[in-house]
């Protein structure tokens, strides 16, 4: 068997399940870097520089990060 040189990790996804629904219009007015047009998308897209992740959230209180 090869001898492994070094690990190289290239995504990490991380996914949640919040116990209520979330309205996205609201969290759109009050944050910044977040995109959300329900006509395209049903989630709403929260983007962060540092460290570089986007955030999908869904009103039913599912979010998904990576």
């Amino acid at each position: 068997m090869p001898k492994v040189e070094f690990v190289h990790i290239e995504n990490v996804v991380a996914s949640v399940t919040l116990d209520q629904r979330i309205d996205l219009e609201k969290v759109a007015r009050s944050i910044l870097n977040v995109e959300y047009d329900p006509e395209q998308f049903p989630g709403l897209v929260y983007r962060l520089e540092k460290p570089k992740t986007a955030t999908l959230i869904f009103s039913s209180g599912k979010m998904v990060c990576s």
